[in-house]
């Protein structure tokens, strides 16, 4: 069918090491659950014509893989590209003690681990160039693609580490840090529907990270769960030991929100009295002084 003025969802089936499959798969579109068109790859690609806009999902079925699926929101009619990750199934037999995950060449692993190197020194840019030689020794490898995560997320390129991150994620899908960064990327960008599964998933997987309690904490907040967004940035803030007191605000939003509103003055005056000098004590003071004007506290 011609395109014309339709979306298009092109989609394109690649295995571990993120080549296009060669064995031939089925490949399902769902919207809202409801079946609506399915078709054969060609070379791990397959192309389907939309006829309504709106959020889909794509379901891969291959002979030797796992399903995979993805889901996939086209707003407009443009052409919307697609990756999806299949894994292969153990032979029989195997108890799942080998892992599926290919194996970096000895220069890729270098590279990779003078990219985090660079990282946990705070050089971003250092790091960058020692990602992207490790990219291209490995184009595909789940442990490139959620260290690529973590530079764009120190870069602030959002979509871009989403991107990367989603694709990690369906090719480690029970890798907690991979999961946690995903949902970091989504809260970045106001995404906060989508963020809460992979931040809760990571949680669940492992104790601890104040940095995926706050962006869970964040995402709770705006989306009206404020029980949970308290609770949430409390353990954030608690976890922190101080390296991050802009957690603090984000406790003070919660507590009013849930009409504590004595505890997030007090909040709010420990925070302006520790770190007066931080950027969000301007913030701090005029939250502050609306809890006054709105009669919700007394002035002191």
């Amino acid at each position: 069918m011609p395109r014309g003025n339709r979306a298009e969802i092109a989609v394109t089936v690649r295995d571990s090491s993120g080549e296009p499959i060669s064995a031939p798969a089925t490949v399902k579109l769902y919207r809202e659950g409801a079946p609506m068109d399915q078709g054969a790859t060609s070379h791990g690609r397959a192309f389907f014509i939309v006829r309504t806009l709106g959020d889909f999902t794509v379901v891969v079925e291959a002979s030797g893989y796992k399903t995979a699926q993805k889901e996939v929101s086209v707003p407009v009619a443009v052409k919307a590209e697609v990756d999806i990750y299949v894994q292969r199934e153990s032979p029989s037999g195997e108890n799942g003690a080998v892992s599926g995950k290919p194996l970096l060449t000895p220069k890729a692993k270098e590279a990779l681990d003078k990219g985090l190197q660079a990282l946990g020194d705070n050089k971003p840019k250092e790091a960058e160039k020692f990602v992207d030689e490790a990219a291209k020794l490995a184009p595909g490898h789940p442990d490139v693609l959620f260290v690529q995560g973590v530079l764009y997320l120190n870069l602030h390129n959002w979509s871009q580490a989403q991107s990367v991150l989603e694709k990690a994620a369906q090719m480690d899908p029970g890798n907690a840090r991979v999961l946690a960064a995903l949902g970091m990327a989504l809260t970045d960008q106001g995404k906060y529907n989508e963020a809460i599964p992979p931040l809760e998933k990571s949680l669940q997987m492992q104790a601890g990270g104040w940095e995926t309690h706050w962006a869970l904490g964040k995402s709770y907040y705006y989306r009206q769960q404020y029980d949970q967004a308290l609770k949430t940035s409390q353990q954030a803030l608690a976890e922190s030991n101080g390296k991050a007191p802009q957690i603090e605000l984000l406790v003070a939003q919660s507590l009013t929100a849930v009409g504590r509103y004595d505890d997030a003055a007090l909040t709010l005056r420990d925070f302006l009295k520790s770190h007066s000098d931080r950027p969000e004590a301007a913030t701090a003071r005029r939250w502050l002084d609306g809890l006054v004007k709105n009669g919700k506290i007394r002035r002191e």
